[in-house]
């Protein structure tokens, strides 16, 4: 049997409205709407969500409305008009909507806001729980369901569960305002996959989960517990058939040609809703600022705007409008003449073939959105320009920038810059416009709404099925049978956190007696290396291990030792002078944190932290890595981050380049691994996946098993001396 996917989100694709003929279904063309159409019309898909329409409104007809809906398998979430007011009007739309696109100073903070989404939140998961089953595929959209896969994930701990934000998720620094922020990421933290437009809210969400959860990623997949949570980007796409066959149609190119009256005449064109992230005012005082610089423009030259009126009972929103309208009037008086108005402007929706019609007749698209989570708008524009024969004026803050580099791209907070912006697309060569439109259209054909819809389905699938496992008893017996009967075995052991506990105070993490024991006893056997790849200095090895017969890694690759050799050096030619550029930024970080201290070593500069203020630590630590990272780019030194300590590191190296030596040598029948931090991962990936990889502790990694303490492991590694 074939797993359902159920669709959820604010909105059914449909609203529920009273007509002429009594209560009827009208159907939405969003882009969400038309990309997972396909998807829920399959087999037994359903859609949950809100129909529109307050429950109380529909008086006696709630019954015969709701098997309508399921008739066409959708199942509405019924809100009343008090919920709704506080879930939709409160909390997503004056508290996550300014503060998601950087408006904190239109944020409202209210508590019985956040109890309404809270509660709403709940609603929709009751309503999926009624029609859902462990087997089927959960997919949760945008800002208003932030809570709800978490709520999901307890109702069905095996589910597969998806979350896609559709609007810009912000940095760490604007988010962390929010006063319910560790509530809303352990939300998002219920799904498996959580996907955005692109690749910097992903790092964003990655940044938040890090600093105020805890939580560390590779290659952005979190584990929480036994569970992976990966985080990536999908950007959504159009329509795309729908859009370019509409080229072709008679009806909308008369349309267009009457909107344009005149050949002689330019048209540029913009289409938003009324919206302060949409740059309205920007754009209108950038195209006065452009009709004063260049007055040959004047009468051959209109700026079409259609403004779709939005959230209207919200204040700001009013005065919005108040403003624009004030400008508008303003600049058709100043540059305005009997027979020409400059701006022609159009507040209402309009029908998809009219709309179709604008695309068409315009020469030129502004889209200067202050910040915008994708702006399907400009690839639309885009698509329907078959014949190539028109630009595309676009922010550098919408999503949508980052596909579409051969548009014009502007900072809409530069007027100045937004006025030539609008020259240049306007005089711009026809043949370059053709080029550009061309590559930009074939992009956009390859990544329509389908494949944005159907990548991010595959990746959950795939995501779903990998888990990391607790080593087992089972598993424990299996590893010291196939140790026993393997003609060539190697042991790849990190040493803090993994043979020895972490400590405060890594001067004290010396090796036992019994490790010490452990160790020879291992390196011993017949058919047997075993290595210990570490982050400590070459100096610090040689005093706990050098007695023994083993192999050692030091500094995480930087300098390799084989059994009864000399320490060898990765050979790495980098001037020192790093050192004396990074050390003062480490020591004022000392300063600002009691109980933390710099280690240098040869190939590395390490600041650490385990003995100070457990929370003050975290956000410096955090601080820390910012600055580093953006000091280091593109140099040839790397910044770490292993338990409590942050290294910087000169030089290409890593534990798993290290131990590629040792692979080398021959066919290893048997091969264990284990290690506790980041800096273990590019061991664990550099092994074949027959390996065995254990990962000592909780959190994400690359190795197949995990145990909980370094305790553990010294067991498992004590029963490979038994028989």
């Amino acid at each position: 049997m074939l797993a359902r996917l159920l669709i959820v989100s604010n909105r059914l694709p449909v609203s529920v409205e009273e007509g002429k003929k009594g209560w009827e279904l009208k159907p939405s063309v969003g882009g969400l709407a038309t990309g997972l159409s396909s998807f829920h019309a399959a087999g037994e898909n359903l859609w949950i969500g809100w129909p529109g329409t307050s429950h109380e409104s529909l008086r006696n007809h709630k019954r015969h409305i709701q098997q309508i809906l399921e008739d066409h398998r959708f199942i509405p979430v019924w809100l009343s008009a008090e919920e709704v007011h506080a879930f939709y009007y409160g909390f997503s739309n004056r508290t996550l909507w300014p503060l998601f696109h950087y408006f904190p100073q239109h944020a409202v903070f209210e508590k019985r806001f956040w109890e309404g989404y809270c509660n709403v939140n709940e609603k929709f998961a009751e309503t999926v729980s009624s029609v859902a089953t462990e087997s089927d595929i959960l997919w949760v959209h945008d800002y208003h369901l932030l809570l709800l896969p978490a709520l999901l994930r307890k109702e069905f701990p095996k589910a597969k569960i998806g979350f896609f934000l559709h609007i810009p998720f912000p940095s760490y620094e604007v988010f962390r305002m929010l006063p319910w922020r560790e509530e809303i990421l352990q939300g998002m933290l219920g799904a498996d996959l959580v996907g955005f437009h692109t690749y910097s809210y992903v790092s964003h969400f990655l940044d938040c989960v890090h600093a105020l959860l805890g939580h560390e990623h590779v290659l952005g997949e979190i584990a929480l517990g036994e569970r992976r949570v990966r985080v990536d980007a999908f950007p959504m796409g159009i329509d795309w058939k729908r859009f370019s066959d509409a080229a072709h149609d008679p009806a909308v190119a008369r349309e267009a040609a009457r909107i344009r009256r005149s050949e002689d005449l330019r048209v540029l064109l913009s289409i938003d809703r009324m919206d302060y992230t949409k740059g309205i005012v920007e754009r209108l005082l950038a195209f006065d600022e452009f009709l004063s610089r260049n007055p040959r423009f004047k009468e051959r030259v209109i700026l079409l705007m259609l403004l779709v009126p939005s959230r209207t009972r919200v204040e700001e929103y009013r005065e919005l409008k108040k403003r624009v309208d004030e400008l508008i009037g303003q600049i058709n008086g100043k540059h305005g003449t009997v027979a020409w108005t400059p701006i022609r402007y159009l507040y209402r929706t309009l029908p998809f073939p009219n709309l179709l019609s604008l695309y068409q007749a315009a020469d030129v698209l502004l889209v200067t959105s202050l910040r915008d989570g994708m702006n399907l708008v400009a690839k639309e524009y885009v698509t329907t320009k078959a014949d190539g024969r028109g630009m595309l004026v676009l922010s550098e803050f919408a999503g949508a920038a980052l596909e579409l580099p051969e548009a014009i791209q502007v900072n809409p907070h530069d007027i100045t810059g937004l006025a030539e912006a609008i020259r240049q697309a306007l005089t711009m060569p026809e043949r370059e416009k053709i080029r550009r439109m061309r590559a930009m259209r074939e992009r956009l054909r390859r990544h329509d709404v389908y494949h944005w819809a159907s990548s991010f389905l595959r990746v959950l699938q795939e995501v779903s099925e990998v888990k990391v496992a607790p080593l087992k008893p089972k598993d424990r017996h299996e590893l010291k049978t196939a140790f026993h009967v393997a003609s060539a075995r190697i042991l790849f052991l990190d040493y803090d956190g993994t043979l020895v506990p972490l400590v405060s105070d890594p001067q004290e993490a010396m090796p036992d007696e019994a490790l010490i024991t452990l160790l020879r006893d291992l390196a011993l056997l017949p058919r047997t290396e075993v290595v210990v790849v570490s982050g400590r200095s070459r100096e610090v090895l040689d005093a706990w291990l050098g007695d023994l017969p083993l192999g050692m890694v030091a500094e995480h690759g930087g300098w390799i030792k084989e059994k009864g050799g000399p320490w060898i050096s990765w050979g790495v030619n980098i001037d020192p002078a790093w050192k004396r550029r990074i050390r003062p930024i480490l020591e004022e970080f000392v300063e600002r944190l009691p109980g933390s201290f710099v280690e240098e070593k040869t190939f590395t500069l390490a600041w650490h932290y385990r003995r100070a203020h457990p929370q003050v630590a975290k956000t410096l630590a955090r601080e820390l890595k910012n600055v580093l990272v953006e000091l280091t780019a593109h140099t040839e030194l790397q910044v770490l981050e292993g338990h409590k300590v942050i290294e910087v590191k000169a030089g290409p190296f890593s534990k798993g380049q290290a131990i590629r030596k040792w692979l080398a040598k021959r066919r290893w029948e048997f091969i264990l691994a284990c290690g506790d931090d980041r800096t273990d991962e590019d061991m664990f990936r550099a092994l074949p996946k027959d390996a065995w990889t254990i990962k000592v502790g909780r959190g994400h990694t690359q190795a197949r098993f995990f145990l909980t303490h370094p305790r553990e492991l010294r067991e498992v590694l004590a029963s490979l001396l038994l028989p």
